[in-house]
C-alpha cells in the first residue's frame, strides 16, 4: 500500500483536472453557447461519463490518502482514505467478468486493416436524413453512395453497425449483434479502441484517473480519424479529409488504424489488470 500525503494527492488531483480540462472546458463552452461539435460531441454523449466525473480523480486501488474524504467506494484508515474491493457496488464485479472476457478476446486476434471507416458512410448511404445533415457531405449524396457501392463493407462492430441505413446493412460482410459482441470484436476497429474509454468509466472508480485520461486521449484521436475519413467535409473545422474514395486514402488510413491499435494494447492490458482487481478470487474446493 503506498501513503501518499495530502500535498502529493491534491497535486495529482490537479494536474488532472488540468489536463482533461483541455476537453471538458471547450465542450461546457460550446454548449453553453448551444453549439454543436459533429466530431467532439460523440465523446460526451454517445460516452455517457458526466465531464466533471472525468475531471474527478482516483487513485485505484493499493493507494491510501492522507487527509482524504471518504466516498463511495473508499473506506478510512486512521488518518487516510483508500479504495477497498469490498466497498464499492456488487454490480461491478459483473462488469468486470464481461469487460475482461471482452478485452482479452479482442486483445487475442489480429488486427483487420480492410474496413476503411466505411461504416461512417453507410450511415449515411441512400438516406436523405444523414446524422450530421447541418454538415455537408463531400461528394454529395450519389458520389456518397457510389462509394459503398464500390467497396467491400465489413463492420465488426456492433455499436457502429446498428446505425447503418436499412439499404445499407445488408451490405455489410458479418452481422454484429450485442450477444455476438465478445467473438467479433478485434483491434483494429477504431470503435474498439475508442470503448476502451467506456470500459475505463464503467469500472470506476477501481480504473486510476491516469488510465481513465490516457483512453479519453486516446478516444479524441481515434475520433478525429474516425471523422475524417468520413463523407462530412469537415475541413473548415480543422480535420483535413481522409480520402478512403481512393486508394492513397484507403492506405492511409490503415496506417492510421494500425498505429492506434498498437497505442491502443498496453492501456487494454492495463484495464484487464483493474478488473483482475474487481473479480473475486475463487474459493478453494476442499474435499
Amino acid at each position: 500500500m503506498r501513503v501518499f500525503d495530502e500535498p502529493t494527492w491534491r497535486a495529482l488531483a490537479a494536474a488532472h483536472r488540468a489536463r482533461v480540462s483541455a476537453w471538458t472546458g471547450p465542450h461546457r463552452e460550446r454548449r453553453r453557447r448551444g453549439e454543436a461539435h459533429p466530431v467532439m460531441d460523440f465523446l460526451f454523449t454517445y460516452y455517457s461519463l458526466r465531464p466533471a466525473r472525468l475531471e474527478q480523480w482516483d487513485p485505484g486501488f493499493g493507494v491510501a490518502l492522507r487527509g482524504g474524504e471518504e466516498r463511495p467506494g473508499y473506506v478510512r484508515d486512521a488518518d487516510a482514505v483508500r479504495l477497498d474491493p469490498a466497498a464499492l457496488p456488487a454490480r461491478l464485479t459483473g462488469t468486470a467478468e464481461f469487460v475482461r472476457a471482452l478485452l482479452e478476446a479482442t486483445a487475442s486476434r489480429a488486427p483487420r486493416l480492410g474496413c476503411f471507416g466505411l461504416h461512417e458512410w453507410a450511415m449515411v448511404y441512400r438516406t436523405d436524413a444523414p446524422r450530421h445533415g447541418a454538415v455537408p457531405l463531400r461528394l454529395g449524396a450519389a458520389g456518397t453512395d457510389a462509394v459503398v457501392e464500390s467497396l467491400p463493407v465489413h463492420c465488426t462492430h456492433h455499436d457502429a453497425y446498428r446505425f447503418f441505413t436499412a439499404a445499407a446493412a445488408p451490405r455489410n460482410a458479418v452481422t454484429p449483434t450485442r450477444d455476438a459482441q465478445v467473438a467479433h470484436e478485434q483491434p483494429g476497429c477504431l470503435h474498439a479502441t475508442m470503448d476502451l474509454y467506456k470500459w475505463a468509466y464503467k469500472l470506476s472508480p477501481a480504473t486510476p484517473s491516469d488510465l481513465l485520461a490516457d483512453c479519453f486521449a486516446l478516444a479524441v484521436d481515434v475520433r478525429g480519424l474516425d471523422m475524417r475519413a468520413s463523407p462530412y467535409d469537415l475541413a473548415d473545422l480543422g480535420y483535413p479529409p481522409v480520402r478512403i474514395e481512393t486508394a492513397a486514402g484507403r492506405a492511409e488510413y490503415a496506417r492510421a488504424q494500425a498505429a492506434f491499435a498498437e497505442r491502443a494494447a498496453p492501456l487494454r492490458r492495463r484495464l484487464v489488470e483493474v478488473c483482475d482487481q474487481l473479480i473475486p478470487a475463487p474459493t478453494p474446493h476442499r474435499s
